[in-house]
């Protein structure tokens, strides 16, 4: 399947699940926006891009950001309307590659968290994507991005990672890598009213690793001003030139 329909046919309807407490991760990703300076300074319009159920919406706007939201699976954007009433964030249903549809007025930062980047269909789209970012802030304003690295295969045993389980749910994750990308298949055990059910989809993720990024966010001629490890997530803040 393509990321859409694994999310359209899948995982879409445990994505709040498998993610967890939302107040909670919304207010470590408030933390960590604050920590870092990313307080709104110009136009207060921020882009967040594959913007699931809304975390990283929700701390925005808290923070003062009118956000645009855009994702490419309804039943997310629909769970990210019921979180974000009474803010100042608008949902989108679109693919993120248009993401200069939504630059007018011009956003002062745009987000793209949680693995979203990997989505894409190559190394190439992922440029073009980082380009377009470039293209639509202001100057002076911010890319923040979170990916993870999946350079390194991981083989045997390794592949298979447990996501989540309760009582009525089990999903797995198993990696299968090739040349240029990953292949996600997930294994979803629910229990039924006739005893364990399983659900099984498959997509692929382009393999990056944050050398890869950086490159691309240099060639762009976008500043380094964050490269960390959070939650496992390779985590980059860049900020776009100011012409003097």
């Amino acid at each position: 399947m393509t990321a859409k329909e694994h999310y359209d046919r899948h995982l879409g309807d445990i994505y709040a699940w498998m993610v967890g407490d939302f107040d909670a991760r919304q207010k470590e990703h408030q933390q960590f926006l604050v920590a870092s300076g990313l307080s709104p300074h110009s136009t207060s319009i921020a882009l967040d891009l594959g913007a699931g159920h809304g975390i990283q919406s929700v701390s925005l706007a808290k923070l003062g950001y009118t956000v645009k939201a855009i994702d490419f699976n309804q039943q997310l954007l629909s769970e990210l309307f019921d979180n974000t009433q009474r803010l100042s964030v608008t949902g989108f249903n679109d693919d993120i590659r248009q993401v200069k549809k939504y630059a007018d007025p011009q956003p002062e930062l745009i987000i793209c968290w949680g693995d979203t980047l990997t989505h894409l269909e190559s190394l190439d789209d992922i440029r073009q994507l980082v380009i377009a970012c470039c293209e639509s802030l202001i100057e002076g304003g911010k890319l923040i991005l979170s990916f993870r690295d999946y350079s390194a295969a991981l083989s045997g045993d390794q592949r298979f990672i447990p996501v989540k389980s309760d009582d009525t749910k089990i999903l797995t994750c198993c990696l299968d890598y090739e040349a240029d990308r990953v292949r996600v298949t997930d294994l979803l055990q629910v229990k039924t009213e006739n005893g364990w059910q399983q659900k099984v989809s498959s997509y692929y993720k382009v393999r990056i690793s944050p050398n890869d990024v950086v490159k691309i966010l240099a060639d762009c001629g976008l500043r380094m001003a964050f490269n960390e490890v959070v939650n496992r997530m390779t985590t980059i803040i860049a900020i776009k030139a100011v012409s003097r």
